[in-house]
């Protein structure tokens, strides 16, 4: 979907095709078929952007076969769809029975991940349309916190400024601008947009490499939007991508009740770091079930959790989500004079892993739930003064 905004440029919002995870090229066709042009057909779009998730395997086959590629790009036009940014955050296994710490490898110390992101750039370098000269690539935030030393963090550094080397090349050889984006999550050696700035000023990388604000990971960490965005701005480093996301919240997490209604959520498949504040800073958990079963984490003010929730429909009282949080940086986003990103993502990945009862139980109903998430999206986009384009 593209948008108009107030000063002439065009946003793009997509939602991201992890929530229905294959790991094969032919896996990926059967994506688009089954699920992301019945959800274009419900919003009545005769075009809908997907943010693509290429596993290792579907990568490999289709950098290896040109015709495959043009395969796939012709796939895309047919069904009425457009990919302007990948998700390259997971590599393989996303939908696996258990994925948990998984995700997080291979990491930028691990060269495989230059080069899995090399050929995701260069594949959505041929896929973007023909009209559109700029994409983006979400990655993780370096690493899982545990087991990154620092000559670890001096090959994340030196992979990344080989990358932006590497976009600057395939730029030239294409007129295709692709862009990186570091998403901070907690847990991981960059958990808050704060962590990204040192980082992301050693590397230097310019307009190359920026980060992708989440904004079920910046609420988890109860970051302000406003203090966040101020600070990226004041050290320049650009917002390439968001994920319009939503988390898990309870307001009161001493209350037995409470804990009942979070301990529905804590699954076996993904992780859900959970977080509160205190006089002292963040404290947090790994994962929801640790914080639900004991004392872990002090109950005395509102914890968060890292489970990406339907944006159109947060939990049962006594829980909600964090959507306010996603309005407000949206609209520090994309409600200014000029957009400080133009690439809106929707990734809730999560409908399977919720609470049986909440569960879409068919394609169906899982189409119906992706295209009210992006309902909601387009409206609160409307609601900022931009303009929806055919």
């Amino acid at each position: 979907m593209r948008f108009r905004h107030p000063d002439g440029s065009t946003v793009h919002l997509s939602y991201c095709t992890n929530v229905h995870p294959a790991e094969t090229l032919d896996g990926v066709l059967a994506q688009l078929r089954d699920h992301s042009e019945p959800v274009r057909k419900r919003l009545g779009r005769d075009r809908l952007g997907i943010g693509l998730w290429l596993a290792r395997d579907a990568a490999h086959a289709l950098i290896n076969d040109p015709a495959a590629l043009r395969g796939l790009r012709c796939e895309l036009d047919r069904r009425g769809l457009e990919v302007v940014t990948l998700n390259g955050f997971p590599y393989e296994g996303f939908g696996a029975d258990e994925v948990k710490y998984r995700v997080y490898k291979p990491d930028w110390a691990d060269p495989e991940r230059l080069s899995h992101t090399t050929d995701l750039a260069r594949l959505l370098a041929a896929l973007l349309p023909d009209d559109v000269t700029e994409g983006t690539i979400s990655t993780l935030p370096l690493a899982w916190r545990t087991a990154f030393d620092e000559r670890s963090a001096r090959i994340a550094r030196t992979a990344l400024t080989t990358l932006a080397e590497r976009l600057d090349v395939l730029e030239e050889l294409t007129g295709r601008s692709i862009r990186i984006a570091l998403e901070p999550e907690p847990g991981c050696t960059v958990e808050t947009t704060a962590d990204a700035i040192g980082p992301l000023t050693d590397i230097g990388a310019g307009h190359r490499i920026g980060i992708c604000i989440d904004t079920c990971h910046l609420a988890t960490s109860f970051e302000e939007p406003e203090t966040a965005l101020a600070a990226l701005a004041a050290a320049g480093i650009t917002i390439p991508k968001s994920q319009l996301s939503a988390a898990l919240h309870a307001e009161h997490p001493h209350l037995p009740d409470v804990r009942d209604a979070l301990a529905a959520f804590a699954e076996p498949r993904f992780l859900h770091q959970t977080r509160t504040r205190t006089a002292a800073g963040l404290r947090g958990t790994d994962d929801l079930a640790e914080a639900v079963a004991g004392d872990a984490l002090p109950d005395g003010a509102p914890w968060r959790a890292h489970f990406h929730v339907p944006l159109h429909a947060p939990p049962a009282p006594p829980l909600t989500s964090t959507l306010p949080v996603l309005q407000d940086t949206l609209t520090r986003l994309v409600g200014g004079p000029a957009p400080r990103t133009r690439h809106l993502e929707v990734e809730t990945y999560t409908w399977q892993a919720l609470p049986p009862e909440l569960r879409p139980r068919n394609r169906t109903q899982l189409a119906d739930g992706i295209a009210a998430e992006l309902t909601l999206a387009r409206d609160l986009l409307t609601d900022l003064g931009l303009k929806e384009l055919p």
